[in-house]
């Protein structure tokens, strides 16, 4: 590729960004001609049409295709049906992408949640508090990828010379024989979720640490008179004052481990009984060139996404009309 042709591709850039400029001036100038007492509405929808179109086209659009593209074969020249949901929920290999999917949306937000929030109770109000937040807020700075490089390299297995897995190395110390451990099922996915538990629990320690803080000290002062224990404190008064937070921190974990598609890709790359839905779509699309199957995985992983985002709006009108 010679100068001449960045030269055009750049002139294309600048000509569309100009026509994109040029339409979204016409647009607010129509709406200055508008009737003053609607203009405020017709510069609302003026600014809001870009954002629509967008989301249509690269959203709503792309969701109906991927749905209708689940009831085709891998060419998408025949329908099918359900016949790609029946393979989904019968073959053994896509089971265990299911089984394995449900594993980790389960205990990756759980575990992460729980130690959050255990972290963030133990050094509220301590010495050194912000020294302790930054050092496990950390990992949340180091991307997916990264982040599996430097865990597989704790996991590295050597048959016969010296380990440089950190791993495995303690077990030598101790005497134990080295272990493939990202070959072995299924304790290979558990420690490719304490990657994910690793990078998480560091947002979580801190949303939960600013919820502690808001929580009343008159409250906790009351049960404390009352002759309350710390335990009993915690779980009657601590925790149901910062619940939203809690609720935000597993559902943002959870829909992030949805996604999951990095770690195992650059760990295991789904061998070994370690596929992920998230992994098995591109899997099937890409690799395999089976759009049916890929297109059925990623409709699966939106139906998984639904139940939460209903729960997590009615949550929020909930809070809503708390708050009124």
């Amino acid at each position: 590729m010679d100068i001449s042709d960045y030269t055009d591709r750049f002139g294309l850039l600048g000509v569309g960004l100009v026509a994109f400029a040029a339409v979204l001036l016409a647009l607010y100038g129509l709406a200055e001609l508008a009737s003053r007492r609607d203009r405020s509405r017709a510069v609302a929808l003026v600014f809001l049409a870009p954002a629509v179109l967008f989301l249509v086209v690269g959203l709503v659009y792309p969701a109906i295709r991927t749905i209708a593209m689940s009831f085709f074969s891998g060419d998408g020249s025949e329908f099918v049906g359900i016949d790609n949901y029946t393979w989904a929920v019968t073959d053994p290999d896509a089971l265990k992408v299911l089984i394995n999917t449900v594993l980790w949306i389960v205990i990756v937000p759980l575990v992460s949640t729980v130690v959050g929030l255990v972290y963030a109770v133990l050094i509220d109000g301590r010495k050194g508090e912000r020294a302790y937040k930054a050092l496990v807020f950390l990992p949340m700075g180091i991307s997916f990828v990264g982040a599996s490089i430097i865990w597989k390299l704790v996991y590295e297995y050597d048959r016969s010379g010296d380990q440089i897995g950190l791993l495995n190395q303690i077990l030598v110390w101790f005497g134990g024989d080295p272990v493939n451990w990202l070959n072995e099922t299924p304790w290979n996915n558990f420690l490719l979720m304490v990657v994910l538990v690793w990078i998480e629990v560091g947002f979580a320690t801190v949303v939960l640490s600013a919820a502690l803080k808001g929580v009343p000290t008159e409250i906790v002062e009351a049960a404390r008179i009352d002759g309350a224990s710390p335990s009993e404190i915690f779980w009657n008064v601590t925790v149901p004052s910062i619940r939203s937070a809690i609720v935000v921190v597993a559902v943002t974990v959870f829909i992030a481990t949805l996604k999951l598609f990095d770690i195992v890709r650059a760990m295991t790359g789904g061998h070994h009984g370690t596929d992920v839905l998230a992994h098995n779509m591109w899997d099937q699309a890409f690799r395999l060139g089976n759009d049916g199957r890929g297109a059925t995985m990623a409709v699966l992983l939106f139906a998984l996404v639904i139940p939460v985002v209903i729960y997590q709006v009615r949550n929020m009108r909930r809070q809503e009309l708390e708050t009124r």
